[in-house]
Parts: structure tokens; sequence; C-alpha cells
């Protein structure tokens, strides 16, 4: 909370400071930020405003501050960047990071980049980019230090003083063997403690456990989580160490999937630039905008199956927004739970049945108290009990069904690789609604006609 507060003051003061034309208050504000907070600012600003802004950034940061940039803002920046310029805002940078920011480049712009590394440096991006951005390869750093197991501690340490320097965030050394096989890590806390004349093998941790590089994105997260890892051994099917995972790349791959969960199920992207010009956002909102209003017709057309019973019975037309909206509501409730459930990784086969029985009696005992509560309004306000009755039972129906779409909904949506949370809010409204129509106003046909 504090950090967002500073944010907004730090947006606040800039924007004062650009329409007030104190480039020298613009320039010195943006020096001592953060490449993170200057990215977010960029982010905040219209496209006018950011550009002055990315003007005055030191040229020496513009590529931390670019690998920081959400996909679509970068793209825009690195536009109008000369190529000249783009190859000296990737010097120094970290293979990782760079292999983030020149993954979607033109090829010819990659190339120069690449040839602008030294042949170590040059074959250990390639390595990167030849993985999946997001897999453990395409998150791992091929920068490490890794130790043999027969050395000496004393060994250990004037090697590093001749290093020189480590990783940011350093807290083990990777420990292998023959053809470069991971083994385990070294913690600096037991380097620097123990007694310099012990083997590595003797002080070592074989416990820890490596990550295969074609692990998803999301599978590293959740071991970094589970696991309280500081940084962790990316192998190959072999065994062979290729580079290490952060926990800083860690906490973008959480940020980037809380972002996608929230913004997908409105149908938009986390990589959408909130500034884009008017037409740019209106095309991309309108794909989803014609889906729902598809489904709306479905939905009409089932209302539309019952005319001759709305036109006899007025008040069921007034009352049919409850059942849906009901509906929908509880759908949702149990949807987003399913959701969130799988993307951690805690619904699985073996315990789906049992949550699936969980959900199914959640929504009848839902379904029939809040039956009841309806009944009783509807009597009260239109003087009816048949129509009271009607409407609990079509929305405790209703609520059952929610229910049960809502679990099965996102399972088959993954099956069928779908993202759950892309289009699992446009069928579960379509079904809540054309269950809690039919089962309206069927009713009502019944009884009341």
């Amino acid at each position: 909370m504090e950090q967002q507060s500073q944010t907004k003051s730090d947006l606040g003061i800039l924007r004062a400071a650009l329409e007030s034309g104190t480039m020298q208050q613009v320039e010195r504000m943006v020096s001592v930020l953060h490449p993170a907070e200057v990215a977010l600012l960029l982010e905040s600003l219209p496209p006018p405003e950011r550009n002055i802004v990315w003007g005055v950034v030191n040229p020496e940061d513009e590529g931390e501050v670019l690998v920081e940039l959400n996909d679509e803002v970068r793209t825009r920046l690195i536009e109008g960047m000369p190529l000249d310029e783009l190859v000296i805002a990737t010097e120094g940078m970290e293979l990782d990071d760079l292999a983030d920011l020149i993954a979607d480049l033109p090829e010819a712009i990659t190339q120069r980049i690449i040839r602008s590394l030294n042949q170590q440096d040059q074959e250990r991006l390639r390595d990167v980019l030849a993985y999946p951005e997001d897999s453990a390869g395409g998150l791992m750093n091929p920068n490490m230090v890794s130790v043999r197991p027969d050395v000496t501690l004393e060994v250990v340490l004037r090697y590093l003083r001749r290093l020189g320097e480590m990783p940011d965030n350093t807290d083990a050394l990777f420990v292998v063997g023959r053809q470069g096989r991971y083994l385990g890590v070294l913690l600096i806390s037991r380097l620097v403690t123990q007694n310099p004349q012990k083997t590595v093998a003797e002080v070592m941790d074989d416990s820890v456990e490596s990550i295969h590089v074609g692990t998803p994105a999301g599978e590293v997260a959740k071991e970094f989580q589970n696991r309280d890892l500081i940084a962790a051994a990316v192998v190959d099917e072999n065994g062979r160490l290729l580079g290490q995972i952060m926990v800083d790349d860690v906490v973008d791959v959480i940020q980037e999937q809380a972002d996608h969960d929230i913004l997908s199920m409105a149908g938009l992207d986390e990589e959408d630039d909130m500034f884009a010009p008017v037409v740019t956002s209106a095309q991309r909102r309108a794909v989803w905008l014609g889906v729902n209003l598809a489904t709306a017709f479905v939905a009409a057309a089932v209302v539309g199956l019952f005319k001759p019973t709305l036109d006899k019975v007025v008040v069921l037309a007034v009352l049919m927004p409850v059942v849906a909206s009901m509906g929908g509501i509880a759908g949702n409730q149990t949807l987003t739970l399913m959701i969130r459930g799988m993307a951690l990784g805690r619904v699985e086969s073996s315990n789906a049945r049992w949550l699936f029985a969980k959900e199914l009696a959640v929504g009848l005992l839902n379904g029939l108290a809040w039956a009841a509560v309806v009944m009783v309004v509807t009597r009260l306000f239109f003087s009816t009990w048949t129509v009271g009755m009607i409407i609990a039972a079509a929305l405790a129906i209703n609520l059952l069904v929610a229910a049960f779409a809502g679990f099965t909904i996102p399972l088959l949506l993954r099956k069928a690789k779908i993202d759950p949370a892309l289009a699992g809010g446009v069928v579960l409204t379509t079904v809540t609604d054309v269950v809690g129509f039919v089962a309206f106003l069927g009713l009502g046909t019944i009884y009341l006609t």
C-alpha cells in the first residue's frame, strides 16, 4: 500500500512538472527512480507524455526499463529507437533479461544485438532463446557459479575472490560432477563458516532438487513458493546444469499470472497498453462484446419460446432477471474458486470428486434458503403464492445447475486447451441464463396457463 501511494505521488509530481514545462525537474526525478518504478510511470502516462519522459531516461538504464515494461508499451518505444541506441541499451544486461527483451524483436535487430556480445555470451543467449518464454528454460539465467565436489572450501573462496562478482541474490553455489551433472548446492553460509580444509562434498546439500528445463513457468513459481527457494538449478533431461532461476524472475511470473487471471475474465490481455489508441482498444474489446451478444441472443431466443405465457402472465417477465442473476452470481463463485484452485495446483483428480460433491451441496443449500426468501418476497409484492413457489423452484434448480456448471466448465475448457479464465465466464453466463429462463418460464407455462 505504501509503495502504491508513493507511485501515485511520483506520478502526480511528474505530470505537474510536465504540464509546467520544467524538464530539469522531470529529468532529476526520473534519474533517481529504480528502473521498475520508471517503467510503471511510463505505463501510467498517455503516449505524448510517455515519449517525453522516455527521452530523459539515462541511456545506460534504458535496457533495464524496457525489460520491466509490458509488451505493447515496450514495442511502441522500441519502434522509435535507432538501432545503435537499442544495441547500447542492451549492454551489460543479464542474459535472461536480454532474452526477454529481444525475443519479440525483428530477426535483423536480434542478430545485431547478439553479435555485439562476446562468443560465450552469444552461445548462452542462444541457449535461452531456444526454449519457450513461459518455461524454466526461458526464465533461466545461464550465468551462474558452479564448483566441483572434490575441491576444498579454501579453493572455492580463492576462486570467488578471483572471479570478483556473483549474480545478484546468490545464496548458494551449484555443485556439478562429471559432464556438468548437477549434484546439489553449497550454501554461502556454510562456505564462510566451515573449516576451509573441508571438501565441498562434505558440506554440500544434495537434497535440493533441480528443475527440468521444460517445466512450465507456473509450475516453477509453485516450486519456489512451496520450497521457499531463492534460486534453483535448471537441468536438461540428462541432469546437466544449464542455468539458474532467481526469485525475482519468479515474482514476475506470479504478477503476470495474477494480471492474466483478472483481465482475462473481461476478455482483456495483461500486455495491452491501457493508453492505446481508441480504435485499437475498441477493436480488442469488440471481439468479446460480440461473443457476449451472441450468447445474449441465445438467451433471448429461449425467452421467445415462452412469449404466449409472458403475454398472459406479465409478472413472470418482471421476475425473470432475479432467477438469471442469482444463478450467474452463484456460478461465478464456484467458477472463480475452480480457476484459482487449478492455477495453484490444488484441484486434481484425487480430490475433484469430493470438491464436486461439496459444491453441489453448497449450491443446493443456498438454492433452498434463497428460494424460501424469494417466495416470501414475491408473495408480499405480488400477492400470489403460486408465482412465489414457481420462482422458488426455478431459483433452487438454477443455483444447483450453476454449481455444477461452475465446477465442470473450467475442467472441460482446460481439456479443450482453452483458457478457463478467458472463456469460462461467457459460457457460464449462457448456461445459467438459459437454464434459469427455461426452469422459470417452463414452470410458469405448466402451472399458470
